[in-house]
């Protein structure tokens, strides 16, 4: 599913316009991705969590070359399912 699909379910199942439901859609993206920037995190019971975290900077190696390299530190998303999506 891509976001137009996922914006014309959305749309049926609450009995809105594909306009207001991608006006929806993209405010909760926008507000998550907000949360996330803060490094707070965002629960959706039932559904899942998303958290912020800190990945240390660790060698690996070029599989062509197998010359080692380093990688970055860097912060990803993490996200974990809830009980309901879990089932």
């Amino acid at each position: 599913m891509n976001k137009k699909d996922l914006i014309g379910s959305i749309a049926a199942e609450a009995k809105l316009t594909k306009v207001e439901a991608k006006g929806a859609l993209d405010a909760m993206l926008n507000v998550i991705t907000a949360a996330l920037k803060k490094g707070d995190r965002v629960a959706l019971v039932g559904f899942g969590s998303f958290s912020v975290l800190k990945r240390a900077a660790r060698k690996g190696r070029n599989p062509q070359t197998g010359k080692e390299i380093k990688i970055a530190a860097k912060k990803v998303v993490k996200f974990r399912p809830g009980s309901e999506l879990a089932k």
